[in-house]
């Protein structure tokens, strides 16, 4: 497999976030100055220029089976687009905290957006209104990820995770951890719920029966995750190897992980959504396409002028959209 350039585009600040449409056709990139531009998958092309949050735009995500996009920022709002028609929907002021984490419920239990600014945490209707407002997290949200198949929303803060019931708006469980959480993933088919930590390790649970794991001997801080469509492979960052861990059988405990190397410190990671490709990227502006059991990169490293800020494949995984520092948008295509 190979990466070709493909197109590239120019925001007017640093990438902050990239997000496909569901049908692969369009790019939503988000500029850390605030505008978001949506760009046509074929060449790049602007189709419209949505002006986003002021004082800058943080995430933004789109619904399945939708042109519809929510977008939080440095406002406090959740806002919500009609991606094709390039129009505004709805606002919801969430607090004066940033909103930094949003996340669609997936599966087939009806669409509910979780949103987070500070320490607050809801759920938004798709039509922007207030669903439901949870008590206040002990700690700032650093991070959130909902189960695989909708039933609840993982939020993490410094000193643990709680699960949030998505229909009773209850709290299912909840995971002491002594020390801060950056990033959240479930794998899959359910079975693991994975926290990249300050410490720096990474910590596992398995919901279903209550197991914790816990894998440290990082050299910085764990800030990117991400899982195969398998469920077998999990990759992490923290240092200048993609490490990636054998979820199989009882899990990753007593097992010798992947190392795949880098120039730099690894700053992106991203396994394509149904077939078994990991792309990461690296602060010396490498993007690397490897396949775990081979351990070696598949004759695809691409060199940009800017550290990645953003990896996001298309829903078919045959493009990669980088988003990097200097605000440029690259897409490469994956070639046999």
């Amino acid at each position: 497999m190979e990466l070709t350039k493909h197109w590239y585009g120019q925001l007017d600040d640093y990438v902050i976030d990239l997000a496909w449409s569901p049908d692969g056709a369009m790019l939503a990139a988000a500029s850390s100055a605030g505008p978001v531009a949506l760009l046509a998958a074929g060449d790049g092309a602007r189709l419209h220029l949505l002006p986003g949050h002021e004082g800058g735009t943080n995430t933004l995500r789109f619904r399945d089976g939708s042109h519809s996009l929510a977008t939080g920022g440095q406002d406090g709002a959740v806002k919500l687009w009609d991606a094709l028609a390039g129009q505004h929907v709805a606002t919801l002021e969430i607090g004066r905290d940033w909103v930094e984490h949003l996340a669609w419920r997936p599966g087939s239990g009806g669409p509910i957006l979780a949103a987070s600014a500070g320490r607050k945490f809801v759920f938004l209707n798709p039509d922007g209104t207030l669903r439901h407002a949870f008590k206040d997290a002990p700690k700032t949200i650093s991070a959130l990820a909902w189960h695989p198949r909708g039933g609840c929303a993982a939020v993490a803060y410094f000193g643990g995770v709680c699960l949030w019931d998505a229909d009773l708006a209850v709290a299912q469980k909840e995971y002491p951890y002594a020390n801060g959480i950056l990033a959240l993933s479930w794998s899959p088919d359910a079975r693991w719920l994975v926290s990249g930590n300050q410490d720096p390790s990474v910590h596992l649970w398995m919901p279903e029966s209550d197991v914790e794991l816990q894998m440290s001997g990082y050299e910085t801080k764990v800030r990117h995750l991400s899982f195969d469509s398998s469920s077998r492979w999990f990759a992490t960052s923290g240092s200048a190897d993609a490490c990636v861990w054998d979820c199989s059988g009882a899990g990753p405990e007593g097992r010798e992980p992947v190392m795949l190397p880098h120039p730099a410190t690894v700053c992106g990671l991203a396994f394509q959504a149904h077939h078994g490709l990991l792309a990461s990227a690296s602060e010396d502006g490498s993007v690397m396409l490897w396949s775990p059991e081979r351990r070696q990169p598949l004759r695809a490293t691409v060199k940009m002028p800017s550290r990645a800020t953003s990896l996001s494949w298309s829903p078919d995984d045959k493009l990669l959209a980088i988003g990097s520092e200097k605000g440029i948008v690259y897409t490469l295509r994956c070639e046999a």
